[in-house]
Parts: C-alpha cells; structure tokens; sequence
C-alpha cells in the first residue's frame, strides 16, 4: 500500500530524516516508533505531502505520490489537533467531509454511525470548545475517517483519553484494519505498540534502528530467561537462577531447547510446578537496548 524509498528531509542544518527506507503491506497495522525527536512527523508530513522531501520518494500503491490523486485516500490524525473551537460538532464534521467531496447522504450517514458507535449522539449542538480533550480526539477521530480512506495514519491517537476510550478507539482501529484498511500508527509509547500493531519501524535519530513483524522482533532479542513459579522455593538445580523472589524465580539457559530439561530437573525436585513462561523482552527493553549500543558505538567511533 505505501512504499518509502530513501527520503530525507533537513531543517535548515539539522537532518531531521536520514535516509529511510520501508514498505507497508495493505491491510496491516503498522508501528512507528521511537521518542520525541527522532523524525516520526517530518516524515509523516512527507507521507501525506503537507511537506516535500529533500530527497527520495513516496510511493501509494505503484504510484508515485500525487496529491491531486491520493490525498483522497488518506486519512491523517496529527499529534497537534486541527479543530475550530467556534464550530459545532456536526457542523464540523460535515464541512470537512464536505471538504473530502462527499455529498449530504453520505455525510449524514456516515455521521449517524460514528455517533452510534462512539457514543456521540448528544454532542451534536456542542462547540467543540466545550469538548474535553477526550471528546475532542472522539471528534478528530471521526474526521479523520469519515471519508473511508484506504491509508489511515495516526500520529499519538490515544492522547488525552481515559482507558474506556483508550479501548473504544482500540477496538475500532482493530475493525477498521479487518475491513482492509492500512493503518500507520504513529507513538512514543512502546506498550501501545505492542497491543495494537503487527509490524514497526523503530526509529532514532532520524534513522531506522530496527523493522518487522513485532512477534519475529521479540523472538530475536530474547536472552533464554524462564520465569518459574513452584509451590516452595525453588532448589536443587542445576541451572543459572538470575533472580529470585520467595516461590518466584527467573532462570538464565544457554539455548532454548533446554528448556524441557528445565521443567523435567524441577519436577525431579518435588516441588509442583505452578507457573512456567518464557520472558520475552517488551519493545521498550529492546529499544533502549538499541539506543545504548548505538551511543557506545558513536563514542568508540568518535
């Protein structure tokens, strides 16, 4: 659905995107990550063509991208909210799908059912500056997929809602992505890409630091640790306990096939089994993992 082939974007001396590379498949949630600063919305900017690139190209489909042509089947969210205070809530949002071409019947079809969904039948007189934060991002949301696009990007969705809809948002990205929609989300927040999306771009510096499928990610980067849980503490084996806490220990193997000899010198021991995981690492772990190993090597280097 998009392809990035080598883009750069500088601001004045600083290189705010380095050369960055990447595809993402139709229909798949796609992460990309990394801290404030790192070059996630100079680049999303060149994705939708509110910026131009300096170098390198963006591609929709097989297409080069054309705003004449494929502005119309994106939909974009930016982390800095474009509401007008003084207008209503319907108002707005049929000016801007009025914006996007769509006729009446459209519009209030389409309306009626985000406000169903979300539960926005009564914010229909509203100004959208009585709106809260939450409710305001309620409001940005529809917006920004009223007009049924084909790639929707979503730079810090979940900013200023509360956990209920935190959830409902959620839900409707997941839905959104079944009907073949391609979704690019857009965070600092790693926990948030681990629950929503399939494949990331982790970014630092304006480069990319690591790309895949999350699942492939962490599988990767794991060290062979095995949190064990057994009635009493645990004793009598020969493995590498790293930690351990009361009846709660993490086990340290060279390989992962030892892991059935794990259980089966545990079980030998007599004392029951209640809990045996592999520790997987979270995608923060791994990206601070990265940026240090990336700084000591810049300061080996310099």
């Amino acid at each position: 659905m998009l392809k990035i082939n080598q883009l750069v974007k500088r601001y004045h001396q600083q290189l705010a995107v380095d050369h960055v590379s990447f595809q993402v498949k139709p229909g798949r949630i796609f992460g990309l990550l990394g801290p404030n600063g790192a070059g996630k919305s100079s680049l999303l900017r060149m994705i939708t063509g509110i910026t131009l690139p300096d170098e390198g190209e963006v591609f929709i489909g097989e297409e080069s991208f054309n705003s004449k042509v494929h502005l119309g089947q994106i939909g974009y969210m930016p982390e800095e909210r474009g509401l007008y205070k003084k207008m209503k809530v319907r108002e707005h949002l049929v000016y801007l799908a009025q914006l996007k071409g769509l006729n009446m019947n459209d519009v209030n079809q389409r309306i009626a059912y985000w406000f169903d969904r979300l539960g926005m039948e009564s914010w229909t007189n509203k100004k959208v500056e009585d709106l809260s934060k939450g409710m305001s991002q309620k409001l940005q949301f529809v917006a920004t997929v009223l007009h049924q696009p084909k790639l929707l990007i979503l730079d810090e969705p979940f900013s200023g809602l509360d956990p209920v809809n935190t959830k409902i948002i959620k839900d409707e990205i997941f839905e959104l992505a079944q009907q073949g929609v391609t979704i690019i989300f857009s965070t600092h927040r790693m926990e948030q890409v681990e629950e929503v999306c399939e494949d990331i771009v982790l970014m630092h510096d304006g480069r990319i630091i690591m790309e895949g499928e999350v699942e492939a990610i962490k599988q990767e980067q794991k060290k062979n640790h095995y949190l064990v849980r057994t009635k009493n503490e645990l004793t009598g084996i020969n493995q590498q306990i790293i930690k351990q806490e009361g009846n709660e220990a993490i086990i340290s193997l060279d390989k992962e096939e030892e892991s059935q000899q794990l259980l089966n010198d545990i079980i030998l021991t007599g004392n029951p089994v209640l809990h045996f995981e592999e520790i997987l690492p979270s995608l923060n772990e791994i990206f601070i993992s990265l940026v240090e190993n990336t700084a000591v090597r810049k300061f080996q280097t310099a």
